[in-house]
């Protein structure tokens, strides 16, 4: 099915969720609903305003309700958390495979987590604390403890009479079986298709694969992410600083962050978290975007003091203020284009202190270039339209200017944030939009009050 396809049908269940709700045929709008599957269900709690969303997501199944849980995104998550009570979160949990329910637990508050966690058998409580002992954003929070080892000196026979005997515990998403020795130590793996290929009499040991490296589990998921992008991996092995196996990564868990990752460089550009609910409370909504709206004025009120400067030659030349626009606008393009693509490169760990002189020195080369190339037009352009050679050319060398230094801060600008922790994608927009408009500001009216008065 094509993507404008999933839209649409996306789009249609959601007029049809809407139309059963403004009919108030209830027991309609949970039949339609449990028949969804758990991402399409989350799906559409997200597209509802608050007031519907609560009545939907008490139609939802239970047997359903902690899968969704986990699909929506966080804060809609916390808003729905915030509203259930005790039993239907125990409710919830049940079933939850154990990757998922660490990511549910550590949003509960304590006397739940703690039923929970009494809930659970020894050995699945063992599990899920080992997950929990790691920050959500490693391998070592991503992982899944579920995992099937088998030892090097069996041989495939005994495999597969061990899987036929697991039946329907195989975990998802197996495509290997993890080979370790008998302390637990990773080896490397055995893949589904040789099993199934090679001769029952063949062992583990002549037939396994030693070249899929194991993660480390204190990697961060976006080094994660890379692995398994660059490998084609359905699964990878997790293992603790000695060495052992403690658990396995799938591409599900994967695509979450994939997605996360792509979701907070859109949102952050404008100064938004990836999980903002688009149905949050109004006031909710305005006290977030308030602080990003604050620092913005800053920037503007700058901008402004620069152009102040200058009052008196923007008064003696008024052909001054039409232009002013162009030098500022064409630095930011060009800043934030080169500001995206090293934010890119930081985020798939593409950059180091070996190719970052070079990526300098490669966008100043393509900031130069655009700067001459546009500065011409636009110096022809003012030259005809205000008849005055001399701005034409004070435009076209202040357009260079910005240019040149758009393409330094929008390389350098995220790197130094990211080095002293703050998100690029975040603040770096705010920041290169201050340097471009004062930068080109100060230059166009430097050069006309040096030049032209």
């Amino acid at each position: 099915m094509s993507d404008q396809t999933q839209e649409t049908s996306g789009a249609t269940r959601l007029e049809r969720l809407h139309a059963v709700l403004d009919k108030g045929t209830l027991n309609q709008a949970g039949r339609m609903l449990n028949a969804l599957h758990p991402g399409e269900i989350a799906h559409l709690l997200e597209s509802l305003p608050l007031a519907q969303r609560e009545i939907v997501w008490g139609l939802v199944n239970e047997e359903n309700g902690g899968e969704v849980l986990m699909l929506v995104a966080d804060e809609v998550r916390s808003d729905l958390i915030s509203k259930m009570e005790t039993s239907q979160l125990l409710a919830a949990s049940e079933g939850l495979d154990t990757d998922d329910l660490a990511d549910l637990v550590q949003e509960l508050p304590d006397t739940i987590t703690r039923e929970i966690l009494d809930s659970l058998d020894h050995q699945h409580r063992d599990r899920l604390e080992a997950i929990l002992s790691y920050p959500e954003d490693t391998a070592g929070g991503l992982m899944n403890p579920d995992t099937i080892t088998v030892r090097p000196e069996v041989t495939l026979d005994v495999v597969m009479r061990y899987l036929r005997h697991l039946k329907d515990k195989i975990p998802p998403q197996t495509d290997i079986l993890m080979v370790v020795n008998r302390d637990g130590k990773y080896l490397g793996v055995l893949p589904l298709t040789v099993l199934v290929t090679h001769a029952p009499d063949d062992t583990v040991a002549e037939v396994m694969s030693l070249d899929a490296r194991a993660m480390p589990a204190d990697w961060e998921a976006r080094k994660v992410a890379n692995r398994f992008e660059q490998h084609d991996l359905v699964s990878a092995p997790v293992i603790d600083e000695e060495g052992r196996l403690i658990g396995r990564i799938t591409i599900d868990d994967v695509v979450d962050v994939i997605r996360e990752e792509g979701e907070h460089q859109f949102m952050g550009q404008a100064g938004l978290s990836e999980d903002e609910d688009m149905f949050a409370p109004v006031l909710v909504s305005a006290r977030r975007r308030a602080l990003w709206l604050g620092i913005n004025l800053i920037t503007a009120l700058l901008a402004s003091w620069v152009i102040g400067l200058f009052e008196a030659t923007i008064e003696k030349i008024v052909a001054l203020a039409v232009l002013m626009p162009i030098v500022a606008s064409m630095g930011g393009i060009a800043g934030s284009q080169t500001l995206t693509l090293t934010i890119r490169g930081i985020a798939l760990g593409q950059l180091s202190g070996k190719n970052t002189r070079w990526l300098v020195l490669k966008e100043l080369a393509v900031g130069t270039l655009n700067g001459l190339i546009w500065a011409a037009v636009v110096a022809v352009i003012a030259g005809f339209w205000f008849n005055d050679v001399n701005l034409g050319l004070l435009i076209a060398t202040a357009m260079i200017i910005n240019l040149v230094l758009a393409a330094l801060t929008g390389t350098l600008l995220p790197m130094t944030l990211d080095k002293v922790g703050i998100d690029p994608a975040l603040a770096g927009s705010v920041l290169l939009t201050t340097v471009t408009d004062i930068v080109g500001f100060f230059a166009f009216l430097g050069l006309a009050t040096l030049f032209l008065l």
